[in-house]
């Protein structure tokens, strides 16, 4: 009776492999910039300190307070803390903004890559006008993400908190931990769902979906819409309600934009 293959068999049948080598090869690339990755990050770590010491300071100015909101805070190194907190995911988010750039430049011409990319009938993205007109395209609609939180989803959350406790007979009084992750909370949730047309876009126009198949899921898509505002927003029903809805009418957007647009500039040629 022959005996069954042992784990590492199948551990080093699953390394020779085409996933096994780009496993191989994603490891070897990571071991190589590690050090990058950790220079960046304690760069991001010691700029970001002053940074974070201004924006705080700038956020709990009395100017910008909402009327009968006060900022307090219940330790002496809360402050210290809270800039170290906000400079280190300064330090991370630049960390993996080069990771992703180069693992996306790097995998969209690496042979396997390619090879799946063709097994899908997908055909990769090139580095040209319509990489640099999505990259334009997500910054602009980050900051307009950021700008909708700031201008709108704050104040009007703060008032309707504020009213809502002045209604029960309690004073507002904010932790300032709290209360700048409640805005900076607000505006990354803000900022990533405002990426719902690029990334449906983009997906339409490579291939890796139909139409049909987005307006067949309508629904679970909306809901995943929710859930992510659930995940990102404060937890009140307001905030979600307020970062869902236009992530949801964002995403109908790119629909109607991909109808429009020329089929002969498709990235997949059938």
């Amino acid at each position: 009776m022959a005996s069954s293959p042992s784990l590492e068999d199948a551990v080093s049948e699953l390394m020779d492999s085409p996933g096994g080598e780009l496993l191989k090869s994603v490891r070897a690339y990571l071991r190589k910039r590690a050090t990058a990755f950790f220079g960046l990050f304690l760069f991001g770590l010691i700029v970001g300190f002053p940074i974070a010491k201004r924006i705080v300071t700038w956020l709990i100015e009395e100017q910008r307070l909402p009327d009968d909101v006060k900022v307090i805070v219940t330790s002496p190194v809360e402050f210290l803390m809270l800039q170290i907190q906000l400079s280190a995911s300064f330090g991370l988010f630049l960390a993996l903004l080069l990771l992703i750039t180069e693992t996306t430049l790097r995998g969209i011409r690496h042979p396997l890559v390619l090879e799946r990319f063709r097994e899908l009938k997908i055909r990769a993205p090139k580095p040209g006008f319509s990489f640099v007109l999505s990259m334009t395209s997500s910054l602009v609609l980050a900051a307009c993400g950021i700008l909708y939180a700031w201008e709108l989803l704050t104040p009007m959350l703060f008032e309707y908190l504020s009213n809502d406790a002045q209604e029960a007979g309690l004073a507002t009084q904010w932790k300032l931990g709290a209360y700048v992750g409640f805005i900076l909370n607000l505006c990354i949730a803000s900022a990533i769902g405002f990426q719902a047309p690029v990334v449906t876009l983009l997906a339409l126009r490579v291939g890796m979906v139909e139409p049909r198949t987005l307006t067949a899921y309508r629904k679970h898509i909306w809901f995943s819409a929710f859930v992510m505002g659930a995940i990102f927003s404060p937890p009140d029903p307001l905030s979600l309600f307020l970062v869902s809805i236009p992530v949801i009418l964002l995403f109908e957007g790119a629909l109607i934009l991909h109808r429009l647009m020329p089929r002969k500039s498709a990235l997949v040629k059938h």
